[in-house]
């Protein structure tokens, strides 16, 4: 039989018929993860012949893990239907579809005010310890939890941002690494135990993949196989300068050059990046690019930026040694037509 992975706690799941048969072991099924299960049938009372009623349905629902709303509704009755999907919003939440929502929002908003207002996302990588996670997880699922000033701390760092860092998905421990932070200790509630991962995503804390298992009203974690982490958000002059480049790319621009670039830059926010002008309309990235650069391209960050700004020509830092170029010298050149298309905007 399939096993249960605790991905279903805290959902709401709906179900008709669910007094008795499929409907009620589809029920047990996800009250097994820990979810809310709405009883949507017509029995209220014993049967002769059909055993099970809402209500007893709920009583198995509750003791296998799950929350239980019992709510009478017959499908052909219109009116039924509405009020058992108000009563299990107003117990349960319509919480993920708000969610999805909130995420389309952010994308249309940070395209139609695009320069003028800067909108992102900031999601939570834990559960967060509030009012909401008491109710929905019971006593003591605080230990499992970090505490709101973690999320204050990265919406201020998102604050401290500019205009044109906007349209993202943030996830809070992530952008706090990049602050610096390094001791995450200090945001959990109860430190050194383990946590519960955000509802919302895919993400999970560092210490390994978490997998939520009910045993009572407070799951319990089960530490596996850890997944390889996503390179981190970064943030700074040379990102803002290569997020510029990446908003002037086209099908000309790549068609023109046909090049890839690689960036071995020195100093603050250096490392490796690059510039396809080869594949597609064009990409940039911090990284390795997955096709081999037509030329490699060292220097420092503070002399990347002042290339692209146009305060520093790059013939001048080719003459002046302050550029050193490995590959297509011809193809290096040609970089500085789009650096003149850059510079207005920069």
């Amino acid at each position: 039989m399939l096993p249960n992975t605790g991905k279903l706690a805290g959902c709401t799941v709906f179900i008709t018929g669910a007094s008795r048969g499929i409907g009620k072991a589809i029920a047990l099924k996800a009250a097994k993860d820990g979810a809310n299960i709405v009883i949507a049938a017509k029995t209220t009372q014993t049967h002769p012949k059909l055993p099970g009623t809402i209500y007893t349905a709920a009583e198995e629902i509750e003791a296998a893990g799950g929350r239980a709303l019992p709510c009478v509704v017959d499908v052909r009755d219109e009116q039924q239907i509405n009020s058992a999907v108000e009563k299990a919003v107003e117990k349960f939440g319509a919480y993920t579809i708000a969610k999805y929502g909130m995420s389309m929002c952010v994308l249309g908003m940070a395209e139609e005010f695009r320069g003028e207002i800067a909108v992102n996302a900031l999601w939570p990588k834990t559960a967060i310890h509030t009012a909401a996670m008491d109710m929905l997880g019971g006593s003591g699922i605080e230990s499992q939890c970090r505490k709101v000033e973690i999320i204050a701390d990265a919406a201020y760092s998102i604050f401290r941002k500019p205009k044109s860092f906007t349209g993202n998905f943030i996830i809070d421990e992530n952008i706090l690494k990049e602050e610096g932070i390094k001791n995450f200790d200090i945001y959990a509630v109860k430190p050194g135990q383990p946590l519960l991962p955000d509802f919302f995503l895919d993400e999970y804390p560092d210490v390994g993949i978490k997998k939520m298992e009910s045993h009572g009203p407070v799951p319990e974690i089960k530490e596996e196989k850890l997944r390889p982490q996503p390179k981190p958000q970064r943030s700074g002059p040379v990102e803002e300068t290569f997020r510029i480049v990446k908003d002037s790319l086209s099908d000309d621009v790549v068609k023109a050059t046909q090049a890839i670039y690689q960036f071995e830059l020195s100093g603050e926010d250096g490392g490796t990046w690059f510039l396809d002008l080869k594949n597609k309309s064009g990409n940039v990235g911090y990284g390795e690019p997955s096709d081999r650069a037509d030329v490699v391209m060292s220097m420092s960050t503070d002399d990347f930026v002042k290339m692209f700004s146009g305060k520093l020509k790059p013939t001048m830092a080719f003459m002046s040694g302050k550029l050193k170029i490995k590959g297509n010298m011809a193809l290096a050149i040609k970089l500085e037509k789009l650096m003149n298309q850059m510079n207005s905007r920069l």
